[in-house]
């Protein structure tokens, strides 16, 4: 308060005693306090008049806030020495004072936040976007910080508020006996009371501190708030609360993980209303393709394309979709590996290793010659030649099932070769996802430190291949000692009820997937590992299991796929359809050639021409291309329309597919094969 300038500002709060009396007049006063600040167009002894006359008052409350602190002092010892009072009386009224307190230090807090705010806006120029941006910024973190110390006293008041409840309680309590019922139903609730506090978390106060915490500004929409024809009570209200949706600055939409209250049964009734809406939509649209003679999966992708962003947007828990389709993905997985004996792993291990890795580079060489040609960073050329390079496994393996698994006798089986690379593709998406911090890094990086990279690429590779040679020590133990077993005393338990036996698959399945994923390797070998291990036990073992298994895996891929179909844009590919069916077949049609180029080389003499088969089923582009793409449009790695273009030709990829399969089987597979496989 030394400073004329500073007391001045003071006066745009302190001046106006009384309301104004129209807007003209308000803008007269800020004018004439903002010439005050400036010492333009005023008389010095009305400046000075004005000082003294704010700080004044200023001082005034100060010294009023003092003195009512003093009391609220005196007031709370008074109060803790009352031998009169019990002690939640005693409690409630402390707390009571304590949270006035706060409330006065808070106030004067704001008001001189809110001087120094004004004072550094008039000190500034009003066409300087940078100084006014900055300002604006401080502003909104000084509301953030100030709604989380309300939100905090409103707390507290409740607490308060209950507190007195309790008091008042024991007060009643002294002045009549109580009956037995009463005195079961006063434990009943002091044990609640205990329960709640135990089970209470405290996850606000405990993370409003952690580093990388931000507070930001969220809308809470009411679930069912339009409709007033319900007419719910006020505490109706507030029990329904917790499912309330949360809207960020960005857009982004919350929902409720895990409620304060445990002891209350809760439920997301909107991913429910989007499971039964999926479940529904999907029949038909599976009908029509069935009809026309598409596969089925490509109706429940229409079904995601219906109910997702670019149509009908009625799905609300899009994430909670996407995670239960992963289960999809899960399970197609463990029935490919069922039905992947380690017998037949072993005839085609080396092609199975040596493919997928001659296509990655050569698609990385091409990526970059195309990169340098187009003028592109190689960072970015590398990350979409590999997100290009990777394969559907869950589309390949919709169209092997129910396929004859042998041609000749000693020949190699196409389906084989094929699910081998695509497992080896997996791998190198976990490897991909391990890599895809450094590549980050030297997308930013300056020259000096790109050995440094090199060497932390090269040293995340040897990571990667120590991970899989123990995944496959492991394999070989349990294969050995424990796989069966364990099957045996599923099976003795299972008999007359299929729940043991189903449930021990799965826990069996869900193991081998967390093993791999904290050996940081892809969990979608995890599930094949597992189909592979209890495919050793015999045909009759993987018939039993595939019986149980099939009915789940097929509704869980409807969630699968649906949930592809909600990342497809309908009008940017119309919008862009000449340019994306360009690149579509300029993929489809250089990974067939590279496809060809390696097999050729790779594959024994005798079984040569089950590499047209091979190579249609690897001519499409990964659905996980969405996951890569998602994460490296947030890194920076590719811009927006990168991104889209990759959705764009994946989707056109995974529905050209199908013919090229037919083709590929028409010319290749003898007919009664031809059949199975189509």
């Amino acid at each position: 308060m030394k400073a004329t300038g500073f007391i001045s500002l003071w006066t745009l709060v302190s001046l106006p005693c009384g309301p104004l009396a129209n807007p003209a007049e308000r803008e007269d006063v800020v004018k004439h306090a903002i010439k005050l600040h400036r010492g333009k167009g005023a008389v010095i002894t009305q400046r000075k008049q004005w000082v003294l006359e704010s700080c004044r008052k200023l001082s005034g409350l100060l010294r009023q806030k003092n003195v009512v602190l003093n009391k609220l002092k005196n007031a709370i010892r008074a109060v803790e020495k009352d031998a009169g009072l019990s002690d939640e009386e005693k409690l409630f009224q402390v707390h009571t004072f304590e949270i006035f307190q706060k409330e006065l230090n808070e106030s004067e807090n704001s008001v001189f936040q809110a001087i120094h705010g004004l004072q550094r806006a008039l000190q500034g120029d009003y066409k300087d976007v940078v100084n006014m941006k900055e300002s604006s910024r401080q502003r909104l973190e000084a509301l953030r910080e100030a709604a989380i110390k309300e939100e905090m006293e409103y707390v507290e008041l409740l607490a308060a508020e209950k507190h007195q409840v309790e008091a008042l309680k024991n007060m009643q309590h002294q002045n009549k006996s109580l009956s037995m019922l009463d005195e079961i139903l006063e434990d009943v609730r002091k044990a609640a009371d205990r329960l709640e506090e135990e089970i209470e978390e405290h996850a606000f106060d405990d993370n409003k501190s952690v580093r990388g915490v931000n507070f930001e500004a969220v809308l809470r929409v009411e679930e069912d708030e339009a409709n007033s024809k319900r007419n719910a009570s006020k505490r109706e209200v507030e029990d329904d609360l917790g499912l309330s949706m949360l809207i960020d600055s960005q857009n982004n939409q919350y929902i409720l993980t895990k409620p304060r209250d445990s002891t209350i049964p809760r439920a997301d009734h909107h991913f429910i209303k989007d499971i039964v809406t999926i479940g529904v939509l999907s029949l038909p649209c599976g009908w029509l393709c069935t009809t026309i003679g598409l596969p089925t999966m490509f109706g429940y992708i229409i079904c995601g394309v219906l109910l997702g962003p670019s149509g009908l947007n009625s799905i609300k828990s899009i994430v909670q979709v996407e995670t239960l389709g992963e289960f999809g993905v899960f399970f197609t997985l463990f029935l490919v590996g069922l039905e992947f004996s380690p017998e037949r792993l072993r005839k085609v291990w080396k092609i199975s290793l040596q493919g997928p890795c001659y296509m990655t580079v050569l698609m990385i060489a091409f990526g970059l010659l195309w990169g340098h040609l187009l003028q592109i960073r190689p960072t970015q050329s590398v990350f979409i030649s590999t997100c290009l390079s990777l394969s559907s496994t869950p589309l390949v393996s919709r169209f092997l099932a129910g396929s004859v698994r042998g041609d000749k006798e000693g020949d190699i089986d196409y389906s084989s070769v094929l699910l081998g690379m695509l497992v080896m593709q997996d791998v190198q998406l976990g490897l991909f996802i391990a890599v895809m911090p450094t590549l980050i890094q030297a997308g930013v990086s300056t020259s000096s430190s790109i050995f440094k990279e090199i060497l932390r690429i090269l040293i995340l590779i040897g990571q990667i291949l120590f991970s899989l040679a123990a995944v496959f020590l492991l394999c070989l133990v349990i294969k050995t000692y424990l796989i069966g077993p364990y099957y045996r005393k599923l099976h003795t338990e299972s008999k007359g009820n299929k729940e043991i036996l189903i449930l021990g698959i799965t826990a069996f399945t869900f193991l081998m997937l967390t093993i791999t994923e904290l050996l940081d390797v892809s969990m979608e070998l995890g599930c094949f590992l597992a189909g592979a291990l209890i495919s050793s036990q015999g045909h009759m073992v993987t018939e039993e299991i595939m019986c149980c298994i099939e009915p789940i895996r097929d509704f869980l891929a409807i969630i699968f796929f649906a949930s592809i179909g909600l990342h497809v844009f309908p009008t940017f590919v119309i919008y862009e359809l000449t340019v994306l069916l360009f690149l579509t077949l300029s993929v489809v049609i250089m990974k067939f050639v590279l496809a060809v180029l390696v097999l050729s080389l790779i594959l024994p003499k005798t079984s040569q021409y089950i590499k047209w088969i091979v190579s249609a089923g690897l001519a499409q582009v990964s659905e996980f291309s969405f996951v890569l793409g998602s994460r490296a449009r947030r890194a920076g790695i590719i811009s927006r329309e990168v991104y889209l273009l990759i959705l764009s030709v994946t989707t056109l990829s995974l529905l050209l597919a199908p013919a090229l399969w037919r083709a590929a089987i028409m010319k290749c597979v003898p007919r009664p094969e031809r059949r199975s496989s189509t």
